[in-house]
């Protein structure tokens, strides 16, 4: 990779307001190109606000409409993005009118990649399976500064994630959020953003990888979003951060040098055994799933294998 200047952007988007949060991201882009950055990281729906529900097919935007001087939000951030880099998140509407929780980045005047939330949060407080449909495949991509991967909220705690793009050789992950807060505790101040820290800090030094981290600030519907975005490096150590539930945008530097210095002390990724994983991942899943052995299937023995012996019952 190449050194790369990252600005943080910890905003309090609208609700389903595409105009007004349009122009926070402009806005906000121009701040951030003038302290210097290469790319600026907004957060998970940072065009849209996240309680949508009803609203989520009015604020949905369709990739292929948008193109440098269009009308859609994504075109102007496109032409913003000839000046530097943007990582935008927004409702993607699909072929076969789908609705996917997305986030893309936008370099060059192009869609460099988008990526489609794989793991939708439906436990507790959330709904997302109400209103989206699951993203269906994960990639890195190659942006100017190298190899990077993007990472929607919760795809962040499903661990095979981050270590699919880590494999595939994504030095950078950029890790975007609605993360709300869950209330403080005098040792450990907002609990969420604790845990957030904890979670990137440690997905960092395990995959000797950088993880931007950007989560939002505000309210909707009784929701208080917690912030805490940050950087980790790929020590696992944290090189900047921003406070809790304020708006507020800062820029570090993300340096080669440190990547080369922790996967030479640390070459986990050089040592994976993937036949390892294959293998073992199969016998799992064949197990979980009750599927048949590939060896089985081979030879045509499938069915029997799947089927108890019939026995004669004596009728003395």
């Amino acid at each position: 990779m190449r050194n790369l200047r990252v600005a943080l952007a910890q905003i309090a988007p609208r609700l389903g307001d595409l105009d007004a949060n349009l122009t926070l991201h402009l806005e906000t882009a121009r701040r951030a190109r003038e302290d210097g950055a290469d790319v600026v990281v907004f957060p998970e729906l940072s065009l849209t606000g996240y309680l949508l529900r009803d609203q989520t097919p009015d604020v949905a935007l369709r990739l292929h409409d948008a193109a440098p001087g269009g009308s859609s939000p994504i075109a102007a951030l496109l032409e913003a993005s000839c000046e530097i880099d943007l990582v935008i998140g927004f409702v993607e509407e699909s072929e076969g009118h789908r609705f996917h929780n997305a986030c893309a980045y936008l370099s060059g005047g192009r869609v460099l990649h988008v990526q489609r939330k794989l793991y939708l949060t439906n436990y507790g407080m959330f709904e997302e399976a109400r209103d989206f449909a699951p993203g269906e495949q994960l990639r890195r991509f190659d942006c100017p500064h190298g190899a990077a991967g993007l990472l929607v909220c919760e795809d962040l705690w499903h661990q095979t994630c981050a270590w699919l793009l880590a494999q595939e050789g994504a030095d950078v992950l950029f890790g975007v959020s609605n993360g709300p807060s869950r209330g403080a505790r005098p040792d450990r101040g907002v609990t969420s953003v604790a845990v957030w820290k904890n979670l990137v800090q440690i997905t960092a030094q395990f995959l000797t990888t950088y993880i931007v981290f950007v989560n939002r600030v505000g309210g909707e519907d009784g929701l208080t979003f917690g912030g805490g975005s940050l950087v980790a490096d790929p020590f696992g150590r944290v090189i900047a951060s921003l406070p809790p539930l304020d708006e507020a945008m800062t820029v570090v530097e993300l340096r080669d040098e440190v990547l080369r210095r922790a996967r030479t002390a640390y070459p986990l990724l050089r040592d994976e055994n993937l036949e390892l994983v294959h293998r073992e991942l199969g016998r799992i899943r064949r197990a979980r799933y009750d599927l048949p052995d590939e060896n089985e299937v081979e030879s045509g023995d499938a069915s029997s294998a799947r089927t108890p012996p019939v026995r004669s019952v004596s009728r003395k």
